[in-house]
């Protein structure tokens, strides 16, 4: 995911053939995939591996206090159901939803237990209490391999996500294919282009000087490549997560990372 004042330098990069013209898309060697942590400067691997300087451990902290406690006092907390916590639990998402068969992200779920267990109100998207919460679970599964499965429960929209990371959009015609397995380690500009894992979102990102989730991360990538973003929390961006997950499988949960 690159920011947009570098477009002009990744269509030279990875070229603007037809999509009709296209071969069949590449994908990443499995003994080849790799976190965008390797992709670092080793000052900001050294910020992320130091949990007293990740910034990020802020809203991993605030959430545990949101985990212990409810915010009706009527309503039981996460913790009285999670009692033992929930290490693994960020590895297996997205995940569907037996009973309505929708796919969930981490977010998704969280705010799923507050509307159908707890009799609250749904965390609005990219809210400081849903980014805090999303953190703490996730860090609990810190070191945790991704292990999402596609199946017969999770196909079509495993198929939706990986349709929407190989299609050219916007003004400049990109797809998320060319810079994230095509050209992957190459340099632009000062950057090297990662493969474009989220296994380590929610993130705390130079960039923006804040933790957020992996939907701000994908709108950036749509605006960059001048394409409309879609809303936070859309049913196209969680299938994409689902293939992202998919594709990164092996790779540690990183959360709260730090990227650039």
């Amino acid at each position: 995911m690159i920011r947009a004042s570098a477009i002009a330098c990744t269509m030279a990069l990875v070229g603007c053939d037809s999509a009709s013209n296209a071969p069949e898309p590449k994908q990443i060697a499995a003994d080849d995939v790799q976190s965008g942590y390797v992709f670092l400067t080793s000052q900001t691997q050294e910020l992320q591996d130091d949990p007293f300087e990740n910034p990020g451990y802020l809203w991993v902290d605030r959430g545990e206090q949101l985990f212990s406690a409810a915010d009706n006092p009527a309503a039981p907390a996460c913790a009285s159901c999670h009692s033992d916590g929930l290490s693994g639990v960020a590895a297996r998402y997205p995940a569907v939803d037996l009973e309505s068969g929708e796919l969930l992200n981490l977010e998704g779920r969280i705010n799923q237990c507050r509307t159908k267990h707890q009799g609250l109100a749904a965390y609005p998207y990219e809210s400081d209490a849903l980014l805090s919460l999303t953190a703490y679970v996730a860090e609990q599964s810190q070191g945790v391999r991704t292990s999402v499965t596609i199946d017969d429960t999770n196909r079509q929209f495993y198929e939706t996500g990986r349709d929407y990371f190989l299609t050219r959009r916007g003004q400049f015609n990109l797809s998320c294919q060319q810079c994230h397995t095509e050209s992957w380690g190459k340099q632009l500009r000062g950057d090297t282009i990662s493969q474009g894992h989220g296994n380590g979102f929610p993130a705390y990102r130079l960039e923006w000087q804040t933790l957020g989730s992996l939907h701000r991360r994908l709108r950036d990538c749509d605006t960059g490549v001048r394409a409309e973003p879609l809303p936070y929390g859309d049913d196209t961006y969680i299938a994409l997560e689902l293939y992202l997950a998919a594709r990164a499988k092996g790779l540690p949960v990183e959360t709260p990372a730090v990227r650039r």
